[in-house]
């Protein structure tokens, strides 16, 4: 990250302004209402500047800046429009150790102001470092309209719950926070966003004379598909229990993206699987997630795509349900749709396929392969996943078993991220292409007369 995200406590510390003007007043704001003492330095006020040192909300110094002034304050701004003056400032707190921003000038800032949305004691900062602070202030208002005042009523009545919660629990750090899991999001929340105070407050109250340590200690397993990389794609419930989880068991496909919304303090454990390497077989995962499911740890299974379209969610659950322990399973959208809808190639058009198949290309040694003559309709579209090593056999016995060697072909690597690439070709020429493009894993085949739509359709362009 380009900087360290903090919230600092003012009240009653000192802080210092240079400047007199409208940039100054609207840092002079800022710093007030988060209750500092607060010294401008600047040979002139405006007006309102100058109304607030004569009621005595600013120590006021009518002169320019000397290098000594910066010392005992916590955080300096400054607000001039002379950049020597700024230099100067930043210079002198630097020799401190003081906090100090320069405005409008990010390469002589110790700390940037964000975008506040304030809804106290909840605050969010939005940031560009700097970059491009309209935008910041674009985001600010989305949240703005989003966030009901009711969250900022809601805060309060959790701190004022906080040792009563704290008394009851001790330090069972894992039931205090599941109960506030649980209040923060139910009866409570909806009376404190229709402004019921006394009634959000009776509610909170009543969950936690309800609450019991034992409930609160049972483990369950969450399977979550993720999509196909873009965490745009999320669904809600995924994003929520990702932020609830103790531990999170993901695989390969899970993007860096997406791993990077998990709760920042859960365990994370790498079980994934690439051909011909498993960092742990099926097997132990299935008994991992009963092991910590059993120790009452919060588990997210985060898988690729969807959970049971080739995620073996299936086995994964049966285990589950064989030992006793909770689960449940949230859709993702499969690579499938994902690589598809990205690609502008869709799996059923009724001009060109009335129906979709999907195949996977990497099977269990010894079985018997894929019913190849089932796969041969032209009038249907094919989707391997998992394909791209076995591409010239798969290529080869469509072809053998009635598929025409000029077979429209796609195959996308990375669907729906930045790094998305897309080659198109038929049956006779995939496995070259995808040597020759250098694709690899994670990609996708799509196979059948709805790759020829992909020039006038693909709305995102990343063909290689």
């Amino acid at each position: 990250m380009d900087y360290f995200p903090l919230f600092l406590d003012l009240h009653q510390q000192r802080s210092l302004i240079v400047g007199g003007g409208e940039v100054a007043l609207r840092k002079a704001r800022m710093l007030l209402a988060a209750g500092t003492q607060l010294h401008v330095i600047a040979p002139d006020l405006v007006a309102e500047l100058a109304q607030f040192a004569a009621e005595d909300k600013i120590m006021h110094t009518a002169r320019t800046f000397l290098a000594d002034d910066v010392i005992g304050h916590r955080v300096v701004i400054a607000a001039t429009n002379d950049r020597a003056v700024n230099r100067l400032v930043f210079d002198a707190c630097e020799q401190r150790g003081i906090l100090v921003n320069v405005v409008d000038d990010p390469a002589l800032c110790r700390f940037i102001v964000p975008s506040m949305v304030d809804r106290s004691p909840l605050q969010i900062a939005i940031s560009t470092g700097g970059q491009a602070p309209v935008l910041a202030r674009l985001i600010r208002a989305r949240i703005e309209a989003w966030l009901p005042h009711g969250y900022g009523t809601l805060a309060r009545l959790a701190g004022n719950l906080r040792d009563a919660v704290k008394q009851k629990f001790g330090d069972d750090e894992r039931a205090r926070r599941r109960f506030w899991e649980v209040a923060l999001d139910g009866p409570a929340a909806e009376r404190a966003l229709a402004g019921d105070e006394v009634g959000a407050t009776q509610s909170l109250q009543t969950t936690l004379a309800a609450a019991d340590s034992a409930s609160l200690q049972q483990g369950a397993v969450y399977l979550v598909g993720a999509g196909p990389g873009n965490p745009d794609l999320l669904t809600f419930r995924a994003l929520r229990l990702m932020q609830k989880a103790d531990v999170v068991l993901y695989d390969n496909l899970v993007s860096p993206a997406i791993l990077e919304l998990v709760r920042r303090d859960a365990e994370r454990i790498y079980v994934g699987k690439k051909a011909d390497n498993h960092a742990l077989p099926q097997e132990e995962i299935n008994r991992l997630l009963v092991k910590l499911a059993q120790q009452g740890k919060t588990v997210l299974r985060l898988k690729g795509g969807d959970p049971f379209i080739f995620g073996r969610g299936g086995e994964e659950i049966e285990e589950l349900a064989e030992n006793g322990v909770s689960f449940e399973v949230v859709p993702g959208i499969t690579s499938a749709a994902g690589a598809s809808c990205y690609a502008g190639i869709p799996l059923t058009h009724r001009d060109y396929a009335q129906s979709v198949t999907f195949v996977t290309g990497h099977r269990r040694a010894g079985e018997i392969e894929l019913d190849w003559p089932r796969l041969t309709n032209p009038n249907e579209t094919i989707v391997i996943y998992m394909g791209v090593k076995q591409a010239p056999r798969i290529c080869e016995q469509l072809i053998a078993h009635g598929r025409t060697a000029d077979t429209p072909v796609a195959i996308v690597q990375q669907a729906t991220t930045p790094q998305q690439k897309t080659v198109i070709g038929t049956l006779s020429t995939l496995p070259h292409l995808i040597e020759a493009a250098g694709i690899k894993p994670p990609a996708l085949i799509i196979v059948g007369n709805v790759v020829t739509l992909a020039d006038k359709l693909a709305w995102r362009k990343s063909q290689a």
